[in-house]
């Protein structure tokens, strides 16, 4: 029988290409929506300017002829109420620059002629740079139209900033809501994967339990020493399973002697690396400092960072743990080896799922033990040095109530 592929979308591979896809559309209506707004602008700016031009027309017409019409009068009001409703300021100026009167000024009524026409002035000073004046000849009088904006126009110029400020808040929320969830979601599909293999793992080593039981019935056929060794394992698995379904619960914390965790943990660790792995620990802390601490996944960290460096190493090199108190008083794990390093670029991609050197390997485990330092020990997790060739550093900061310095 023929085999089908059914197609998959990877939504994290592709992750990149949809926010792009998304950052290209909120653009386009973004751009779209500022050039609208700019064309209403532009169409109540010719708007208000022909409404300008029509009452210098209308003014000039009924201050130089004696003979008007009723149409022409009312033409004139009508233009005048028009200019007052939109609450255009404008302003009629000699040539010799003296502001004589003027609409839509905020000028108060109850004022002395002094104080009106120094506000016409400053008025004047205000207007003279928005627009060209129009020219009038008013009773034989060469004179001036001065004019600004409305304050709905002038609000509408600054309308397409607004327009884009909101467009870029919106995109940011949108990227931290996007980011929130995929986060969300990739943290679901780790804690479920850790729990079933949890789950998946108890069946077998309850077996194991048992065939050792019966092993040890039978000592002529199986010597302790072989089901000796076989419970060391299980006992591992046990802890393994532990650590797994430890993950997205509130671990059980205790307090425990920080130097005493480490290095107990460091001489069993050491049995079970290469040999040709020189393993150094230094515990320089001036006491025996204890913490809370949840001894199965504190110590699943030193192991995912001893053995990272393992790897970088090819099974070959140096690694040292130190202990120490910072000038904060705060407790320092820093674990280097001499390994391959890591470029400066990716001191922060190495803690993101999925990001792996080896050949096998989901590429978790710094992910896990840098949430197992920070969410559950409340500490810090970071690369504090690394060189290409020559390797890296990795801290543990943890924080305590004492004062390691005094």
């Amino acid at each position: 029988m023929r085999r089908i592929k059914i197609p998959t979308i990877d939504i994290y591979g592709q992750k990149n290409l949809y926010q792009i896809f998304i950052g290209i559309n909120l653009a386009l209506v973004g751009i779209a929506s500022i050039f609208y707004t700019y064309n209403i602008v532009e169409n109540i700016d010719v708007r208000e300017k022909r409404q300008l031009a029509t009452f210098a027309q209308l003014l000039e017409y009924q201050s130089n002829r004696a003979d008007l019409t009723e149409d022409i009068t009312s033409l004139f009001e009508i233009n005048s109420e028009n200019i007052r409703l939109g609450r255009i300021p404008v302003l009629v100026v000699e040539k010799s620059g003296k502001p004589l009167y003027g609409l839509n000024l905020d000028i108060p009524t109850n004022i002395s002629p002094a104080q009106n026409q120094q506000l016409l002035e400053e008025a004047f000073e205000t207007m003279k740079n928005d627009h060209p004046p129009i020219p009038v000849n008013l009773g034989g009088i060469d004179q001036l139209i001065y004019f600004s904006d409305s304050p709905l126009l002038v609000q509408m110029r600054y309308y397409p900033y607004v327009q884009l400020v909101s467009l870029l808040v919106l995109s940011f929320l949108a990227y931290l809501v996007f980011s929130a969830s995929r986060t969300a979601e990739q943290n679901r599909v780790w804690v479920g994967l850790a729990k079933e293999t949890a789950h998946q793992l108890g069946t077998p080593i309850a077996s194991l339990m048992g065939w050792v039981e019966v092993f040890k019935t039978d000592p002529e056929r199986y010597p302790l020493e072989y089901t000796t060794e076989m419970e060391k394992d299980i006992k591992r698995l046990e802890m393994i399973t532990t650590r797994f379904s430890s993950i997205g619960s509130v671990p059980s914390m205790k307090h425990e002697d920080v130097g005493e965790v480490v290095g107990t943990f460091l001489t069993y660790l050491k049995r079970r690396i290469s040999t040709k792995v020189k393993l150094d620990f230094k515990n320089e802390l001036p006491t025996a400092i204890h913490l809370s601490l949840n001894r199965n996944l504190f110590e699943w960290v030193i192991e995912n960072i001893c053995k990272n460096a393992v790897d970088a190493m090819e099974g070959v090199g140096a690694i040292q743990v130190r202990m120490s108190a910072s000038n904060r008083g705060e407790i320092v794990i820093d674990i280097t080896d001499t390994g391959k390093g890591i470029p400066r670029t990716s001191w922060q991609k190495v803690f993101k799922p999925g990001i792996s050197t080896k050949k096998r390997g989901w590429g978790l485990g710094l992910t896990l033990a840098k949430r197992i330092i920070e969410e559950y020990h409340h500490g810090k997790l970071f690369v504090k040095w690394s060189e290409v060739g020559k390797g890296t550093t990795f801290r543990m900061v943890l924080r305590t109530q004492l004062n390691l310095n005094e």
